[in-house]
């Protein structure tokens, strides 16, 4: 699947996380900023070599429970689509806090190859409360959709900022029932916050259960941990530790990009 989707079996995934876009509480009514800082780290991203990259609307928050905005969708896929033309790279959509839905929509209009979902399935207690899981709901939509073999769901387990509820404690129960039971198409473990790397016993634990699974590592990369992490993991999704002086409110950096893409390819 990673070479179908990324020319790669070890891609490096860049983020960009989008200024506050309309219908979020920060949003400052400039909309041409946003899209254009949105196609600077797009040409950023794709100078340092990244093989994919994931349109988030990460400065959105506090974040909706469920369903975003219809002008935050909408600005999502103006800047999706720009980008996804500026990179000429696989285009993934993560609709903060869990809108799997906007994400569909979102890459059918703009012909995205996959999208991110916080939690796909089970419940996690968050900053928003409690969010469920809807995967029979996402797979049906995506059917309608007619996205089935065209865009892959990349699914968190026990995701950052949350706290599993139940059994969802146990990663290897909660990464089987994402796969087996959810229909996930490949699997993402992340520290517990933003730019905290997971446990490698939790990516190894994973592996275990999941042994064809693609499975990223979606937060806390950098030059130092990927070797080891990447003796389980297939991939990894970066964003905090290739900011410029390693602010999160920067844009991003191309020689830290390069850094990490040249450090992957040495694995």
């Amino acid at each position: 699947m990673l070479e179908e989707v990324f020319g790669n079996n070890r891609p490096v995934i860049g983020v960009i996380h989008l200024l506050p876009l309309p219908g979020s509480a920060r949003y400052d009514g400039q909309l041409d900023l946003v899209l254009a800082r949105a196609e600077q780290e797009a040409a950023s991203l794709a100078s340092g070599g990244v093989n994919g990259i994931i349109v988030e609307n990460f400065f959105d928050m506090p974040f909706a429970k469920k369903r975003v905005d219809t002008a935050t969708a909408c600005a999502m896929t103006l800047a999706a689509q720009r980008v996804k033309a500026i990179s000429g790279l696989p285009i993934g959509i993560n609709v903060l806090r869990n809108d799997a839905h906007s994400a569909l929509a979102i890459a059918a209009a703009v012909g995205a190859q996959f999208i991110r979902v916080n939690v796909l399935t089970g419940a996690m207690l968050c900053d928003q409360g409690i969010i469920e899981g809807e995967a029979h709901e996402l797979l049906l939509y995506r059917r309608a959709l007619g996205l089935d073999r065209s865009v892959k769901i990349f699914a968190d387990v026990m995701v950052k900022h949350a706290v599993p509820m139940g059994q969802w404690s146990d990663i290897r129960l909660s990464a089987l029932d994402t796969v087996k039971r959810a229909l996930a198409d490949a699997i993402v473990v992340s520290g517990r916050s933003t730019g905290d790397a997971p446990e490698q016993s939790d990516i190894d634990s994973v592996r275990e259960v999941l042994p064809e699974t693609p499975i990223f590592v979606g937060s806390g990369s950098n030059r130092d941990n990927i070797a080891s992490m990447l003796e389980s993991a297939d991939g990894i999704i970066v964003a905090s530790s290739i900011k410029r002086h390693g602010l999160l409110e920067n844009p991003v950096d191309v020689g830290k990009i390069r850094a990490l893409v040249d450090a992957v390819h040495k694995k």
